[in-house]
């Protein structure tokens, strides 16, 4: 795809998504700027990955085209869903029928919760891309955004760091970093995605024990 036909695509794209999500309000750890970070973060990984533009591109703009509450019984099969939806929307928009299945699977395959292992380059890049919004400072803002949303605190005032008690990220957002956000590192698909996930992680480290230093 020329540079013209890859933006143009990514309107067309992006235009689809704001349209289904329409009838639902916006999950704001999950909006269109997400998508386009994924997707830039993707073409980074890419250039050490070699992978299928034409394949990648809808995979991250389409990979939260159904977006699920953490809550909701469906949540598991969220991007499977997603991937139906997009697949049914690029065939119409006349999309490359031997090129479906593949952005079918990356969509599949990005989620934490469908279990399901990526087997192609895109689908490895694109869970990499995705992943990486869980660390750093976005990751950081979406923590606490979806925490807030769900009715969690910030922390255990009186144990942050959970010394004494059991972690609860439901109840308390900052042990959501050690009980999930840190072992995404170990999860990374590419060598420059685990690269990138190391520097966040050490970044979040700081930041909680910056946050630790404030707290006491």
């Amino acid at each position: 795809m020329t540079p013209a036909e890859t933006l143009s695509r990514q309107a067309r794209y992006e235009a689809e998504v704001a349209r289904q999500w329409s009838a639902h309000p916006v999950d704001g750890a999950h909006d269109l700027g997400h998508l386009r970070r994924v997707w830039r973060r993707a073409q980074l990984i890419a250039m050490d990955e070699p992978c299928d533009a034409e394949v990648l591109l809808p995979a991250c703009i389409f990979h939260d085209l159904v977006n699920l509450p953490k809550s909701h019984p469906e949540r598991a099969r969220a991007s499977t869903l997603s991937a139906e939806a997009a697949c049914h929307f690029l065939r119409a928009d006349g999309f490359a029928e031997d090129k479906l299945s593949a952005v079918g699977h990356a969509i599949a395959a990005h989620s934490f919760s469908a279990g399901i292992a990526p087997a192609t380059a895109e689908a490895r890049v694109l869970q990499d891309a995705d992943r990486l919004e869980a660390l750093g400072a976005i990751g950081l803002a979406r923590m606490f955004h979806v925490a807030g949303s769900m009715g969690g605190g910030l922390f255990d005032a009186a144990d942050p760091m959970a010394l004494h008690r059991p972690y609860d990220d439901r109840a308390f957002a900052l042990d959501h970093i050690e009980t999930k956000l840190l072992k995404i590192v170990d999860t990374m698909q590419t060598a420059p995605g685990r690269a990138m996930a190391e520097e966040r992680a050490d970044w979040m480290l700081s930041f909680r024990t910056r946050l630790l230093s404030e707290i006491n």
